[in-house]
């Protein structure tokens, strides 16, 4: 299915390619975090890339143009498919990262977060943003599109908008994905889940994203291929629907 990304956030890499090994097949490419990267290096990512896999390199770049280029071109040796900025970087810094991105032998999808999925309207106000978080993502995404970004990452409570804002081509990636329920702030196992807007596969779909980041529902899971392959269920059910 590949339109389903899992994330391995993980705390070693050998637990990494283990549970890539065993996911493979029922996934159209892994995610690496700041969790995974940050204990095992670029060497987890050229692991994954070396067995074949489309790896998202999650790291949210966000600092000055000329820093945000440079870490874009080092993702770019390492042959990632897929890489995310912070969209709040502003206009320079995202075409600094689109500039690096199209110039490099193989330069990866850039994809801007908008909003994270922890956030609410409460939270964006302590940050001094005093519109909602619709309009937030909204006016984020639609900057990204205009400096040149492949899309964003935005939650599925907003991706019918930016797909109505931003048009068919501009690529939705969605995180926030729970199996077989609207939204929870408990996972599986009753501990508490830190992302406020979610929805399950089948809705985010419905919705409008291209891609499905979901980690914890699978990696946690008591059979992670069994949940993987549950949610891949539900998204071939809603395309044939």
């Amino acid at each position: 299915m590949d339109q389903l990304l899992i994330a391995l956030d993980v705390d070693t890499g050998m637990r990494a390619l283990t549970l890539a090994d065993e996911l493979r097949g029922a996934a159209g490419g892994f995610k690496i975090g700041s969790r995974l990267f940050t204990a095992e290096g670029p060497s987890v990512v050229k692991a994954l890339v070396d067995r074949g896999d489309r790896v998202f390199l999650d790291l949210k770049f966000h600092d000055i143009p000329s820093v945000v280029a440079a870490a874009v071109q080092a993702a770019a040796d390492l042959k990632v498919w897929m890489i995310t900025v912070h969209a709040s970087g502003g206009a320079e810094m995202l075409r600094a990262a689109h500039e690096a991105a199209r110039s490099a032998p193989h330069g990866p999808l850039v994809v801007a977060v908008t909003v994270l999925t922890s956030l609410e309207s409460t939270g964006l106000g302590e940050l001094g943003i005093t519109r909602p978080v619709l309009e937030q993502v909204d006016a984020l995404a639609r900057l990204a599109q205009e400096t040149g970004l492949d899309g964003v990452v935005a939650s599925p409570w907003e991706t019918a908008r930016v797909r109505q804002s931003c048009g068919p081509a501009f690529t939705i990636v969605t995180p926030g994905i729970r199996s077989g329920r609207e939204s929870s702030r408990t996972d599986a196992r009753g501990r508490r889940d830190d992302q406020a807007r979610t929805l399950s596969a089948a809705a985010a779909m419905r919705a409008g994203a291209n891609y499905l980041v979901v980690g914890r529902p699978i990696i946690a899971a008591e059979n992670p291929r069994a949940a993987a392959e549950q949610i891949c269920r539900e998204l071939t059910e809603q395309q044939a629907s």
